[in-house]
C-alpha cells in the first residue's frame, strides 16, 4: 500500500489541514503530517540555524594534543557528510509518509518497544537543553555585567529558560520563522568569531596546530565520531523535521542540503573551540570568546550571537524529540508537553557541565549516548529498507491493538548487541554499532518465528 492510498485514512481528525501552506502556531500532532511548511531553502536554513551547538566548540577543545589542524578540519568534514547521509536515509521515511520518529519506530519496535528509542532520544536532549541554556544564560550575563554591572548568572538562567519554553509552544511554524531569520547573523557572527580567533592567535598555532604530527588512525577517526555524535541524536528522530518538507527533493539533493547546513558551523565552531583551547588552555566558550575579543561592541554582539544561537539550536533539536516522546507514551498536548521538557531540562545540573574539566565528561557523555542511539538506527534503516522496502502501511502504525501492538523483541536483542559491539570500541562507538545491530534485526526477522508478525 503506498502513500497515496493511506493518507484518506487520517484526514478526519488530524490536527493539520492540507487546505493550504499555513499552520497555526503549535498546531502539532503526531498524526500524517498533510501540511507541508518548509521548502528546500526554508528546510536548508532551518538546519542550518539549527546546528549552531556550543557543544561542538567543546568536542574541537577535547582532540587538542591529538590531531593537527588539517587533521581536525578533515575529522569535522567527514562527519559531517556521514550525517547527511545518514539524516536522509532515516528521514526518508518521515519525509515520504509525514510520520514523526515515534510513529515510525513502531514498525520495528512495537508500541510499546518504542519507549526505549524515545528514552535513549529523550535523555540526551534534555541534557543539551540545559546545558546550552547555561551557555546562553552566561552570555546574557556578562552582557548585563558590563554594560549595566547587574551580574546574576541565576536569574538569567531561569528567565532564558522561561523565554525558551515560550518560543517552543510555538510549535514548527515558530521555529521555521526563527530558524530562517536568524540564519544571516548566525553566518555573520561565526565568519567573525573565527577571523578573530585567527587574528589573534594565528601566530602560534601556526607553529603548534600545522607542525603537530597528529594522528591519522583510530584517534582521527574518534573525532570523526564525536562531531557526528552531537548530530547523532538529530540522525534517530530526523522525520520529525522532514515531515515537514515539501515533496519533490530527492535522495541526492537531501544529503546535500543535510550536509551543506550542518558543515559550515559545525566546521567554524569545531575549529574556534579546537584553536583557542590550543592556545589558552581554556575549555569554557564564554571565557574563550571574551579573551579573544578586545573591542566591548564586538565582545557584546558575540555574547548574544551566543546566547541566540542557543535558542535556535534548542527550539529545534532539543525540545521537539522529547516533545514528542512525552506526547507519545503520555498522550499529553504538544504545548503540555514542551513545558514540561523545559523545567525537566533545569533538572540536568547543566552547570557541572561547564566547569573547566568539563571537556572530556562530555566526550565520554557524546561517545555513550552514540553506543545506543547507532544500532537504533541501524535497525530502524534495515526495517525501512530491507524488511518493508520501503512502504509503510499507516492504518497500522497507528493501530495499537494490530500487528505492532507490544513490544517487537528482534529490535531489543539487536539493540542491546550493537551496545555490546559500541562499547568494545568506545573511541567509535557509534559506527562499530552499526553492522552487528543491522545484520542481528534482519536475521532475527527473517528467522525468529515470535517476530513473525512484526513483518507485515
Amino acid at each position: 500500500m503506498n502513500s497515496e492510498q493511506t493518507q484518506p485514512l487520517f484526514q478526519s481528525g488530524a490536527a493539520e489541514s492540507d487546505a493550504d501552506s499555513h499552520k497555526a502556531l503549535g498546531e502539532e500532532s503526531l498524526a500524517p503530517q498533510k501540511t507541508r511548511i518548509m521548502g528546500r531553502v526554508s528546510y536548508l536554513l532551518a538546519w542550518f540555524g539549527g546546528c549552531v551547538s556550543i557543544g561542538t566548540f567543546t568536542m574541537g577543545s577535547s582532540v587538542v594534543g591529538t590531531l593537527n589542524l588539517i587533521q581536525a578540519t578533515l575529522a569535522i568534514a567527514i562527519g559531517c557528510f556521514v550525517i547527511g547521509a545518514a539524516l536522509a536515509l532515516n528521514g526518508a521515511a518521515g519525509y515520504k509518509y509525514g510520520i514523526p520518529f515515534m510513529v515510525q519506530a513502531r514498525s520495528a519496535f512495537g508500541f510499546s518497544g518504542t519507549r526505549l528509542p524515545g528514552l535513549v532520544r529523550a535523555v540526551p536532549a534534555i541534557v543539551w537543553y540545559g546545558f546550552q541554556s547555561w551557555i546562553g544564560a552566561g552570555a546574557l550575563n556578562m552582557v548585563s555585567a558590563t554594560l549595566f554591572g547587574f551580574d546574576n548568572l541565576i536569574f538569567f538562567f531561569v528567565a532564558f529558560q522561561l523565554l525558551q519554553i515560550g518560543l517552543s509552544v510555538m510549535g514548527f511554524q515558530g521555529i521555521k520563522w526563527l530558524e530562517n531569520i536568524g540564519s544571516a547573523f548566525i553566518l555573520a557572527s561565526l565568519v567573525y568569531m573565527f577571523y578573530s580567533t585567527v587574528e589573534r592567535y594565528g601566530d602560534a598555532l601556526s607553529a603548534n596546530l600545522l607542525t603537530m604530527e597528529g594522528s591519522w588512525g583510530l584517534p582521527f577517526w574518534g573525532a570523526t565520531m564525536l562531531f557526528l555524535g552531537i548530530y547523532s541524536t538529530m540522525i534517530l528522530n530526523v522525520s520529525d523535521y522532514a515531515r515537514e518538507h515539501k515533496p519533490g527533493t530527492g535522495p541526492g539533493l537531501m544529503t546535500t542540503i543535510y550536509s551543506m547546513s550542518i558543515l559550515p558551523c559545525t566546521l567554524f565552531m569545531g575549529l574556534i573551540g579546537f584553536m583557542v583551547s590550543e592556545a589558552t588552555g581554556i575549555a569554557d566558550p564564554i571565557e574563550v570568546f571574551a579573551n579573544a575579543v578586545d573591542n566591548t561592541p564586538l565582545l557584546m554582539t558575540t555574547l548574544m550571537f551566543i546566547a541566540f544561537a542557543q535558542v535556535t539550536t534548542n527550539v529545534l533539536n532539543n525540545v521537539v524529540p522529547p516533545t514528542y516522546v512525552l506526547m507519545d507514551v503520555f498522550k499529553l498536548k504538544f504545548r503540555t508537553a514542551t513545558v514540561i521538557v523545559g523545567l525537566l531540562a533545569f533538572a540536568s545540573f547543566p552547570w557541572e557541565l561547564v566547569k573547566d574539566g568539563s571537556a572530556e565528561g562530555l566526550q565520554i557523555f557524546v561517545q555513550t549516548y552514540s553506543a545506543f542511539l547507532g544500532p537504533i538506527f541501524a535497525i530502524l534503516v534495515v526495517d525501512y529498507y530491507l524488511i518493508r522496502r520501503r512502504e509503510l502501511i499507516l492504518d497500522q502504525l497507528y493501530n495499537p491493538e494490530g500487528p505492532y501492538q507490544g513490544v517487537n523483541y528482534a529490535a531489543l536483542v539487536a539493540t542491546v548487541i550493537g551496545v555490546i559491539a559500541a562499547f568494545s570500541f568506545p573511541a567509535v562507538s557509534w559506527y562499530a554499532s552499526l553492522i552487528p545491530a543491522g545484520l542481528s534485526y534482519y536475521l532475527l526477522m527473517k528467522h525468529w518465528p515470535a517476530c513473525q508478525r512484526f513483518t507485515h
